[in-house]
């Protein structure tokens, strides 16, 4: 794992772990990464000095604070649900019905996204059709 000191286009500073090098360069090219602060994508990495752990000191926290995790985890999400529903087709209401007929081959396979409540998401995955929620935006709830 690699530990990088970020930087948004805005200068909100902040950290966060990645696999590899490569990791990062993919993340951010999907435009998956975006600042906890003011949630732009546009996020590089800041200067930071290296820090080698050695057995004679072991770093015991993390350097995120809680409400920080939560901010990243929430920019994330974000990120992640603007990136599905850019590439998805916006079905409303209809979603059960489309959703089955994708899955049954009646209409062209493609990523679809839509409104579902309880019961219809119950009936879809018992058929197999796979569905996953997506963050709500907390704009969304205002």
């Amino acid at each position: 794992m690699i530990h990088y000191q970020l930087i948004c286009k805005a200068g909100h500073e902040f950290d966060s772990w990645f696999r590899s090098s490569e990791d990062f360069d993919r993340q951010s090219k999907e435009g998956l990464l975006a600042c906890p602060t003011c949630g732009t994508h546009e996020v590089s990495k800041a200067l930071m000095a290296p820090n080698v752990t050695t057995s004679k000191r072991k770093k015991t926290s993390s350097s995120l604070k809680p409400e920080q995790t939560q901010q990243l985890a929430q920019a994330r999400a974000m990120a992640l649900r603007d990136k599905l529903t850019e590439n998805s087709e916006y079905v409303g209401e209809n979603f059960s019905d489309v959703a089955r007929k994708i899955h049954y081959g009646d209409e062209p396979d493609r990523g679809i996204y839509g409104e579902a409540n309880l019961r219809e998401i119950k009936e879809l995955t018992e058929e197999g059709i796979a569905v996953l929620p997506l963050p709500e935006r907390l704009e969304d709830k205002n």
